[in-house]
């Protein structure tokens, strides 16, 4: 056999095997039956998720939840996807003291060119429960380092307090917290909301206020609490505050609002007027027990307003880990009030927040 004889079948297979490569290359690259989430997703997206929370700049949002003995950020770029993320570990509790034991409901700002994280701590007894306060200077929260800023104090009294969130109207920086008119422990578990001006993003100014209590039947179940405070920003700008009442374990726990008068001011009580029934409540029929303490987010293209929240997939699961996070659309009525529907069944396919 001469070189050439030789060589043209060989060139020949060589291009044949190229070709065939190529091809299961691009057969491998082809859509998968599984991959339709790219356009759907279904509750819930985490399981053991209670008091989720996202805070959304830019095109990113970082998503926290409680843990209990530490604290992480999830970063992802869609919601939907985010059972696919690694969580960054950015805070361990010390091994004793006020912050080293029930570390709950974290929540993440951006303010004055900082990263501020807000948590609950207590030293593992119940009447030290306190509100908490982390920094970071870094452009990133998941990278840099977080220093421990200390207590947030209620002023003038040191105060049973838990679930901080922080808004800002006009030119001033609020908190508002779940509390209890006393510093210690008592057989009263009445939970009620407060709200004091800031100095700073770690220093409370105060005084402190209180601005709702447990008035309503469906706010008393279990005991009388009204906790979970969140600012929500209707199309208008009107400052709204979602709530949880009553017990969170038990299964009618359920989501309030209230309403900001236009021009008013935070700290007097008369300026908040709430509504008197439910805004957001369980359904069995979609595997929603003891719905609450939520969070809002806008899709990645600002077209759709999103709430994420806490529910137990069964009754009686009580206020533990068996909560997971859950996610949904929801819009608004003429009046500029949200209205949040009724919580989507578990494993219904919901189309993903526009522009993801």
């Amino acid at each position: 056999m001469t070189f050439k004889t030789w060589y043209k079948p060989v060139l020949i297979w060589c291009l044949s095997f190229l070709f065939i490569s190529a091809s299961c290359k691009k057969e491998a690259k082809s859509p998968q039956p599984g991959q339709q989430q790219a356009t759907t997703f279904s509750n819930p997206l985490l399981n053991a998720a209670p008091d989720p929370w996202v805070f959304q700049k830019d095109t990113t949002y970082y998503y926290l939840h409680t843990l209990g003995n530490r604290i992480q950020i999830w970063k992802t770029g869609k919601m939907s996807r985010l059972k696919d993320v690694t969580p960054v570990t950015v805070f361990n509790p010390p091994a004793s003291g006020g912050n080293s034991r029930d570390i709950w409901a974290p929540e993440l700002f951006f303010l004055d060119g900082k990263w501020y994280i807000y948590y609950t701590g207590s030293d593992g007894d119940d009447r030290t429960h306190r509100m908490w306060v982390l920094e970071n200077a870094n452009a990133d929260p998941t990278q840099g380092t977080w220093t421990d800023k200390g207590q947030l104090k209620t002023q003038p009294a040191d105060l049973w307090s838990i679930d901080a969130t922080v808004f800002q109207q006009d030119t001033t920086m609020f908190m508002v917290w779940s509390g209890r008119p006393f510093a210690g422990g008592t057989t009263d578990l009445t939970q009620n909301l407060y709200i004091s001006r800031m100095a700073n993003p770690f220093t409370l100014a105060g005084p402190t206020v209180k601005i709702a209590d447990p008035q309503f039947e469906w706010e008393k179940r279990g005991f009388p609490v009204n906790e979970g405070p969140e600012i929500l920003k209707n199309p208008a700008g009107q400052t709204l505050l979602v709530y949880s009442g009553s017990y969170c374990g038990d299964d009618r726990y359920s989501l309030g609002l209230m309403r900001l008068q236009e021009g008013s001011d935070p700290l007097k009580p008369a300026s908040w007027t709430k509504v008197a029934n439910p805004v957001f409540t369980g359904l069995a029929s979609a595997n929603a027990f003891g719905v609450g303490h939520n969070g809002f987010f806008k899709s990645k293209n600002g077209k759709e307003d999103w709430i994420i929240y806490h529910a137990n997939s069964a009754s009686g699961q009580g206020c533990g880990g068996s909560r997971n996070v859950r996610m949904q659309k929801f819009t608004w009525t003429a009046d500029g009030l949200p209205s949040f529907g009724e919580p989507v069944s578990t494993g219904q396919a919901i189309t993903v927040p526009s522009g993801e």
